[in-house]
């Protein structure tokens, strides 16, 4: 289909009736010779004297009103509508809150190998295919060790992150774990998102020791702004001093914001816990709809400035064409 962007513009119809009307008649003077017996030399010679026309003759007062419409339909901007063009857009932010303390650097994992490596090597190659399967989802990283710090703010530039993801070492941080403030710290990040579901994944030991606010407050808070906090608990529950998981901390994290907690005592599990938080947050889009336009205004533009093109074209032959004289007798 198509419209007019502007209307409005054929208020301007009527302005040469207007102008026409209730302006006064151009006049010019100008020097002529007066002739005394021209019109007995006319008589003598057998020709009558032509009479001079300000119009143009019969046409040209339809041709002007014909160009005066075109030139209004150009300015009034005729476009073409196409059809809508769907744009999927994710509604969900997710927000993951990786722990880089010192107690991150104990080997209770096993690689693919079978080699023993670090929780936060293992962390990493989980979160990274994590990240290959949100494609619709913005995603953010916060890292804390003594203090919570944004590390990638929402995007869904998932290839900037696996990027950043790599460049996160232990103890980068600080060396303890500031649970509540890296819970915070979501606050802040997801508080002026516009998607309706929020969400922070918590990949941590648990073991709050240098938050300058408790993680049961942090969990309150999170829970009155809509964010829906997950808990993964890293490591062995079995381990001694700050190695060891706090599992109950992360259980009642998850309960005050009504999330679920999850245990990743080894690699295999870890990867369990991210294929259950791909079903109990599923992907959801919502559909955008932009009909493109295509301007049309040169049409009538042009169709004027042919017809005046044609018109003069006629009257310049028209004037030119040899004329024939009545005989004198």
């Amino acid at each position: 289909m198509w419209q007019f962007d502007y209307p409005w513009a054929w208020l301007l119809l009527p302005l040469p009736w207007l102008g026409y009307r209730f302006l006064a008649a151009y006049r010019e003077s100008r020097s002529a010779l007066r002739v005394p017996f021209f019109a007995a030399m006319s008589r003598a010679i057998g020709q009558t004297p032509g009479t001079a026309s300000a119009g143009g003759g019969r046409w040209q007062l339809p041709l002007n009103l014909l160009v005066w419409a075109l030139l209004l339909a150009a300015c009034a901007r005729p476009v073409l509508v196409e059809k809508p063009i769907e744009k999927d857009r994710p509604i969900r932010d997710l927000m993951l809150a990786i722990d880089l303390s010192q107690s991150m650097e104990t080997t209770d994992y096993l690689g693919p190998d079978g080699t023993p490596v670090d929780r936060l090597t293992a962390v990493k190659r989980v979160v990274r295919d994590f990240i290959a399967r949100r494609k619709d989802d913005r995603i953010g990283l916060i890292v804390f060790g003594t203090a919570a710090y944004p590390q990638a703010p929402l995007t869904l530039d998932h290839a900037s992150l696996g990027l950043l993801l790599d460049e996160m070492g232990i103890g980068m941080a600080g060396p303890n774990t500031a649970l509540g403030d890296a819970i915070g710290l979501s606050v802040k990040l997801l508080d002026k998102a516009e998607e309706q579901e929020k969400v922070l994944i918590l990949l941590t030991d648990g073991n709050d020791t240098g938050s300058a606010i408790t993680p049961d407050h942090a969990a309150a808070i999170v829970h009155d702004h809509g964010i829906v906090v997950h808990t993964i608990g890293i490591g062995d529950p079995q381990a001694s001093g700050d190695a060891k998981v706090d599992l109950q901390a992360l259980q009642a994290i998850a309960k005050a914001t009504g999330g679920r907690f999850f245990r990743a005592c080894d690699s295999a599990a870890l990867q369990q816990v991210y294929a259950t938080l791909d079903r109990i947050t599923p992907h959801r889009v919502k559909t955008f709809s932009h009909q493109p336009k295509r301007d049309l205004f040169w049409l009538p533009l042009g169709a004027a400035l042919a017809l005046l093109v044609l018109a003069h074209g006629l009257a310049v032959l028209t004037s030119r064409a040899p004329r024939r004289r009545p005989a004198v007798t």
